[in-house]
């Protein structure tokens, strides 16, 4: 068994064989749970392999997808040492998944022998976990660097050898790593592995390190080292990442995260870059919660469900958290820095406000500043800002933790560097990490082994649920709904529940809908509350918006040994110009929440057969919709710097939605990146494309033609054609006013060149190449082309 492993793990494993012998289980056969699953499942006992204990880290690397422009960057585990720093060796045998007792919680007891009963002595295992561990001290040095762009110019080490004493841990973490539209568009940049050389010869000279993981999103990047001799206690490493930018997907601003198990505490470290600009903290706060809600580490066992930032023992979170000082003037600010007054500048710090307002980092702490702030100097010097801008200084680059036994010996800047407009952070902790004692481990196993034996003798599990029938009204696109139904375990044993898929259905539930935790365990007496969010997004939304769906489904709840509860979902969606398509829209002469539900999906099925009377049913050119938002932007927002590359605020997307769908004003609310984020969005929601399906290959085929490429276009349905011309007007008029928008053909190519022309399933690198070459050639205006004036709808 994986978790015994290490001294004395062979007499411990036949001491445990022993016990589970003396307590034979077989495993009853629930034939009729057959008119719910295709497949009989049996049990999901958490079984694990001795053998995967040699298993090499480089074995166990996520290799699925980033989410955002960017894809994830994985490093190869290579040692550090401080007498060769610079020769990069590499040694995947110093790193394995080494599967010390209880490395991982959710696969304890994967012994062959155990049935039904694995996870309910996992659950009291976990209960009583206090009784076999014991907490060891452990030092992580946590550094953070925006480094705005540069090239490692000067040793790093008054950073990262700074402390007196090794640490045992390095997780460090740098933000802009690449300023280039290469890196932003291709997620490559040979900075990356520049920074890392640079941070490797630059560690502390005391100790030797292995160089365990590197994961990037762009211009995020987070690097983990440890001291050789801890290697083998590491397992379970899992890493993800997360862009924030327009629509919830560039990578320009976002998250990378790592994962790991040491002995028996699991650890999460974020690397995070917020929004930027002094007035966007609602912004970074929507950033902060998107990470936490999108980030969710895979477990080794698939039926697991996946594990987000919240769920580990200590969580360590660092970056430029862009926060900046509020209701100060410059002048002020640079007052109080030279008073050393950092106290009273801490009182104006837009994180500390929302900290206090629990709006943000709930149940996070951060150590006393009392350094200056690290932003904005000039690069290459310790002066203030002295651009046109003159940003006012503020703490942009922070470095929190949340969980317990943790203490901060020091938090500081590092002035000597002077790289960047950035000075670098570091903050060194000490963290209590759970350590298992052996024999009474073993004692508590076998307690309970004994007493869940007892239980399950005489008793069948069951339950009592808080509520059977739940609606939700009003749904709206893009905008979560959420209700809870409490599980009480009534029964005298505990148990394992799960919602289960029914009969002729891939899944448990329809896509729109989610059950949050979907399985899980519940000692006797037990609760726990199940959170069930409706979400229609652009994959649920065209079927909602024409009537062939409907917001209904049955969750089935079933017990392992014991019955099954069924739980109703009904509700009511308010259909959305988003996620309906353009020949519908077309169609619509009021806005579609004032038009009668019958009326909208009767337009919409005349849409898909074409039947409609040329007289009665005349379509719009464009929808009036894409007009409002395309209006908006001409006349507001061209030179708009950062445009369709900065985000908006999601509470303003879901006004402009509400007046797209209800007509309750005459001009669009929010702000001009949230416009042009909702544009951006519309078309991503289209159920066709603005070139339809049926025509993606033949322009692929003709992409390096520009001639053959607009001959395409001609012969396009009439409301895509118009729809297809109006933008690409209305983006050659936005490249006239480059010199204030900072726009060029490139970004916008790279931004809508994959919305216009597109598939359902994902494209591979060349089809991307081609859609983006295509769509090159309308950028480049032609003296055929009409002026965007031309091409506005009546």
């Amino acid at each position: 068994m994986a978790s015994f492993r290490g001294k004395g793990s062979r007499k411990n494993i036949k001491n445990l064989q022993d016990v589970c012998e003396q307590h034979p289980k077989q495993e009853p056969k629930f034939d009729w749970l057959s008119k719910y699953r295709k497949v009989t499942r049996g049990a999901r006992s958490l079984r694990k392999a001795t053998g995967a204990s040699n298993i090499k880290m480089s074995q166990i690397k996520k290799s699925g997808k980033a989410d955002g422009v960017g894809q994830k960057k994985e490093d190869e585990r290579g040692v550090c040492e401080s007498q060769e720093r610079g020769k990069g060796e590499v040694r995947d045998d110093l790193i394995r998944n080494s599967m010390h007792i209880l490395s991982n919680k959710d696969q304890m007891l994967g012994m062959p022998q155990f049935g039904l009963r694995d996870n309910l002595i996992k659950c009291e295992l976990l209960k009583n976990e206090d009784a076999y561990t014991y907490i060891q001290n452990y030092s992580f040095f946590l550094g953070t660097y925006n480094v705005n762009g540069q090239n490692p110019k000067e040793s790093l080490s008054p950073w990262l050898a700074s402390t007196a004493t090794p640490p045992d841990f390095y997780l460090v973490g740098f933000q802009e790593l690449d300023l280039s539209k290469e890196a932003f568009l291709f997620n490559d940049t040979p900075k990356e592995l520049e920074w890392m050389q640079a941070v490797s010869k630059s560690l502390h000279p005391d100790a030797k390190y292995a160089f365990v993981k590197l994961v990037r999103l762009v211009g995020i990047m987070l690097l983990f080292y440890v001291k050789v001799e801890h290697v083998a206690h590491i397992s379970e490493m899992e890493s993800e990442t997360v862009g924030t930018g327009v629509m919830g997907r560039m990578g320009n601003k976002g998250a990378v995260a790592i994962r790991f198990q040491f002995h028996n505490s699991d650890i999460c470290v974020v690397n995070s870059h917020l929004a930027a600009h002094t007035d966007e903290f609602e912004r970074r706060n929507q950033d902060f919660k998107d990470i936490c809600r999108r980030i969710q580490f895979r477990q080794e066992d698939p039926s697991l469900p996946p594990l987000t930032i919240m769920k580990h023992n200590v969580v360590l979170w660092l970056g430029d958290l862009n926060y900046r000082l509020s209701d100060l003037e410059v002048d002020h600010v640079k007052e109080l820095i030279a008073k050393k007054e950092f106290e009273t500048l801490c009182n104006h710090d837009q994180l500390k406000r929302q900290m206090d307002e629990e709006v943000v980092f709930v149940g996070f702490t951060e150590g006393e500043i009392d350094f200056q702030p690290t932003y904005k100097y000039d690069t290459g010097s310790d002066q203030w800002d002295t651009s046109e801008k003159c940003r006012v200084p503020a703490w942009c680059d922070r470095i929190l933790w949340r969980g317990k036994a943790i203490k901060q010996l020091n938090y500081q800047s590092h002035m000597t560097l002077k790289t960047s407009d950035h000075k670098p952070v570091s903050s060194l902790l000490e963290i209590g990490i759970k350590l298992v004692d052996d024999e009474s481990y073993k004692r508590t196993f076998e307690e309970i082994v004994r007493r869940i034996d007892r239980l399950e003798n005489d008793c069948i599990p069951s339950v009592s649920l808080s509520q059977r029938e739940f609606v939700f009204e009003h749904v709206k696109f893009m905008q979560h709904q959420a209700q809870t139904v409490r599980v009480h375990n009534d029964g005298q044993v505990p148990c394992q529940f799960e919602f289960i898929q029914k009969l002729d259905e891939p899944f448990y539930c329809k896509p729109w809908l989610t059950a949050n935790p979907c399985k899980g365990f519940l000692a006797q007496g037990g609760s726990v509350d199940i959170v069930l969010e409706v979400f229609v997004n652009r994959s649920t939304a065209p079927e909602l918006n024409s009537g062939q769906q409907q917001l209904e489904d049955i969750l089935v709840l079933h017990l392992e040994r014991g019955k099954d509860y069924f739980i109703s979902i009904t509700g009511s969606y308010l259909p959305s110009c988003f996620g309906s398509s353009l020949a519908t829209l077309c169609l619509l002469r009021e806005p579609i929440q004032e038009m009668p539900l019958d009326t909208v999906r009767e337009l919409s099925m005349k849409s898909k057969s074409q039947a409609s009377d040329p007289e009665t049913d005349k379509p719009q050119e464009i929808p009036k919709e894409l007009w409002m938002m395309v209006d908006h932007l001409f006349r507001c927002a061209k030179k708009q710097e950062d445009l369709f590359q900065q985000p908006g605020l999601h509470s303003e997307f879901e006004e402009i939605r509400d007046c797209l769908d209800t007509g309750s004003l005459d001009t669009l609310p929010g702000s001009n990146h949230s416009v042009a984020e909702a544009l951006l969005m519309f078309l991503d929601a289209l159920p066709e494309p603005v070139i339809p399906f049926s025509f993606y290959q033949q322009c692929l085929d003709i992409s390096a033609d520009s001639s053959q490429c607009r001959q395409i276009i001609s012969i396009l349905p009439q409301c895509h054609r118009n729809v297809f011309n109006y933008l690409t007007a209305f983006l050659q008029e936005l490249l006239k006013h480059s010199a204030n928008n900072r726009l060029d053909a490139t970004i916008l190519v790279s931004i809508f060149a994959g919305l216009l022309l597109r598939l359902p399933t994902n494209q591979d690198p060349t089809e991307k190449r081609k859609v983006k070459e295509f769509f090159q050639h309308f950028l480049v205006q032609m003296p055929s082309d009409r002026d965007f004036h031309d091409k506005s709808p009546q």
